[in-house]
């Protein structure tokens, strides 16, 4: 009889109901709509974070808090640690960190700190707290050392970095790769892999130094769209699609022996790579009107041209991406329509919508 084959939101579902997961960086973007899958395949959220940037947040407006909720900076190890041995918990995600190239010029001492010292003190809590079956440490496409080049960066390539959040990055990486060759190789101990995605958009986004927040913004406003680096390309991706590589990847790291350490990318296909102008465009053509305009570059090293190559996800977790670039600049556009056209109501049912559609889409698509 031949085995059995699930889509994998169904097999996500499966794992995830009834276990302890706990997330750093709840209240930010993706680490909100983690929160919301999670809870709606039956998992129990742990949050450790500071509060939410913005009352306008996915966080916020789907009125996410909880119990289960903790106000903590992960550079503060012994809050940290308590909070692990208090909720004992099976899963852990990593995703605070200072995310904004920009801040990051401002105070690259804080970056640093959070991103690095950050990392280490969740790995330290992680090797130390037996509960843990497996941790998703999340990274950015901002790892690499960027030389500009047309093809994507595989896992193997070279770490670096000219702005002090991807120097960051690159730093946390080798604080991951770190901890597992050093603590975490016997069996019984937790298994940890790094995932790296980049110019992730959705609904729920209102950081600074952000295209699509920044274009939401000034079409509320109704003002013009004003561009720093309109020829700038971007590996466009919707929030849900490396969610959904970081949930598998939890996954199999909990169910196998250590096969599934290591670095993973979770990019979008080499179609989905645009230029800022035409994302800003789409996002304008979406909303139905907005005007754009060219100013000067902005005052600090952007890179121009970044891709990843995530081969190794496809060929080994079976994850891709089920959108494409079209699909994701609609649905992360409606969202924030919806949300300026309901006067900043609740978004807690239509961001389940838009959730449940996407599950739908990857039980047709990916099968396990």
């Amino acid at each position: 009889m031949a085995d059995s084959v699930t889509g994998l939101a169904d097999s996500l579902t499966s794992f995830y109901r009834g276990r302890r997961v706990l997330i750093t960086g709840n209240t930010g973007f993706k680490g909100a709509w983690l929160v919301l899958w999670l809870r709606k395949m039956g998992a129990t959220t742990i949050g450790v974070a500071l509060p939410p940037v913005s009352p306008l947040s996915l966080f916020s407006s789907a009125q996410l808090d909880s119990s289960d909720d903790h106000v903590c900076d992960v550079r503060n190890l012994a809050d940290l640690r308590a909070v692990f041995e208090e909720t004992e918990p099976e899963i852990v995600f990593h995703l605070a960190a200072q995310a904004i190239v920009g801040l990051s010029y401002q105070d690259p001492v804080e970056t640093f700190e959070t991103n690095i010292m950050g990392s280490a003190n969740v790995l330290d809590c992680v090797r130390l707290q037996s509960s843990v079956a497996s941790a998703v440490m999340i990274t950015s496409d901002k790892c690499y050392e960027n030389v500009e080049r047309s093809s994507g960066y595989s896992e193997d390539d070279r770490l670096g970095g000219v702005d002090p959040y991807s120097a960051s990055k690159a730093g946390a990486e080798i604080v991951v790769s770190s901890f597992t060759r050093s603590f975490l190789q016997e069996q019984g101990t937790a298994n940890v892999a790094s995932a790296r995605a980049g110019n992730v958009v959705g609904g729920g986004d209102w950081s600074e130094f952000r295209l699509i927040p920044d274009c939401v913004r000034s079409l509320r406003a109704k003002a013009p769209i004003r561009l720093r680096s309109p020829h700038a390309t971007r590996p466009w991706q919707f929030v849900l699609e490396p969610l959904a590589g970081y949930l598998l990847l939890g996954m199999r790291l909990a169910q196998e022996v250590k096969g599934f350490q290591g670095a993973w990318n979770f990019g979008p296909p080499g179609d989905s790579t645009k230029t800022v102008e035409v994302g800003a465009q789409s996002v304008v053509d979406v909303w139905g009107e907005g005007t754009i305009e060219h100013v000067s570059s902005a005052p600090f090293h952007e890179s121009k041209l970044l891709q990843l190559d995530s081969t190794k996800a496809r060929r080994e977790l079976k994850w891709r991406s089920v959108l494409d670039f079209s699909g994701t600049l609609a649905l992360t556009t409606q969202w924030y329509k919806h949300q300026h056209e309901t006067r900043d109501a609740s978004m807690r049912d239509y961001s389940l919508g838009q959730l449940g559609a996407f599950e739908e889409r990857l039980n047709r698509s990916i099968v396990l």
